[in-house]
């Protein structure tokens, strides 16, 4: 008898505390979801009736609260994993206290520019560019000379802006961290006016990594859409492939007040950062804040000799080795690099020109002037 009374006691007493641990859970994840909803597992959220603000699709941010930040977030809706992005993003905001973010989507027809400019008008303090460099650089179009910081969440093929602002690839939470708390960095952008001949008026266009003309553009524009999805920016080593035994362009190249440079070549790139993906770099003066762009002319004659060598000196130049000035007259490759805030190209025929990755189409003279510290970019905190 007494031991049954035993069990029963026990029993009752463990469900007591059961109770009791069920109902402070309850209390608990209802003030956390009260300040964080996004904090709360989804079966906790349905079974305890916990709304998530959802963020703006018409273009609004929520209850402004004083004296806190407006977010407003621009994502090219096509990138995998956008959605589970966009409750990282409610929770970086909302534990922080900031007000309900905006939230844009890219679209056929505006890569982001527009996006941005509706972002401004509307009151952003910051604006968060979710893609790759093209969405990047079309949000970045709109932002530039307005004071308003760009934050970026790299999801793309090359993401190569992103690497050269020391952008940590691939970590989300540190990546909305910066983008919410890091520091404003002036930073250069890179002009172009394209000349398209007499038929056409010329065009202006903005880019913030590279951009050029000759085989790199070739490249650009025969890179596989499929291919970029699948391999990043390995399909650009493929398009690469087929354009070996593509003609070089005659050019004359002028930068500043220097002596006009012409000659026989395979590309022509304007830089404003020298970082490529898998450690390549193309331009090891250029950075995005020295109010200067580099010129690189790159050469390579005596078929896969050429290309060979022109590969190896690029690979040097990531370890810090250039080629010497003495062997670039006989050897079957060369790069050549100068420094200026204006630089022309004068080309004998209409060749494709690329900005960022994007294919410009064809230009007959380009010029190349940079911007100095017109953009303002959210960068890691030193």
């Amino acid at each position: 008898m007494d031991h049954v009374v035993l069990t029963d006691v026990i029993a009752a007493a463990a469900l007591i505390v059961a109770a009791l641990g069920l109902s402070l859970a309850v209390t608990i994840t209802r003030r956390v979801g009260s300040r964080d909803p996004i904090a709360v597992p989804r079966l906790w959220r349905r079974l305890l009736r916990i709304d998530v603000p959802p963020m703006s699709v018409d273009g609004d941010f929520g209850l402004i609260e004083k004296g806190t930040d407006r977010i407003a977030f621009i994502a090219n809706p096509t990138k995998a994993g956008i959605s589970e992005l966009r409750e990282q993003a409610i929770r970086a905001c909302s534990t922080r206290y900031l007000t309900q973010p905006m939230w844009l989507s890219t679209t056929v027809d505006d890569a982001g520019s527009g996006a941005a400019q509706h972002a401004i008008d509307s009151g952003a303090d910051v604006v968060v560019a979710i893609g790759g460099d093209g969405t990047v650089r079309a949000v970045a179009e709109a932002l530039a000379g307005t004071g308003v910081p760009l934050g970026i969440i790299p999801v793309g093929t090359g993401n190569i802006f992103a690497r050269n602002m020391d952008l940590p690839l691939g970590d989300i939470p540190a990546l909305l961290r910066i983008a919410l708390d890091g520091r404003d960095a002036p930073t250069d952008v890179g002009r172009l006016v394209l000349n398209r001949g007499p038929k056409g008026p010329d065009e202006e266009h903005m880019f913030l990594v590279m951009a050029g003309v000759g085989f790199d553009a070739e490249m650009v524009a025969g890179a596989d859409e499929r291919l970029k999805r699948r391999l990043g920016w390995l399909a650009y080593f493929f398009a690469a492939i087929k354009h070996l035994g593509s003609r070089r362009i005659h050019a004359v190249v002028s930068v500043d007040d220097s002596p006009e440079v012409a000659g026989q070549m395979r590309t022509v790139l304007f830089a404003n950062v020298g970082r490529l993906p898998g450690g390549l770099i193309l331009a090891p003066d250029a950075t995005a804040d020295d109010g200067l762009l580099d010129a690189v002319t790159l050469d390579a004659r005596a078929g896969i000799v050429g290309w060979t060598g022109l590969f190896g000196n690029v690979i040097a130049q990531g370890a810090g080795l250039r080629q010497p000035a003495v062997l670039k007259a006989y050897a079957a490759s060369r790069i050549d690099h100068a420094r200026g805030a204006a630089m022309t190209v004068t080309l004998d025929h209409l060749y494709k020109v690329q900005a960022d990755g994007e294919n410009l189409g064809l230009a007959r003279k380009i010029t190349a002037t940079v911007d100095t510290g017109t953009l303002i970019v959210r960068r890691p905190r030193v």
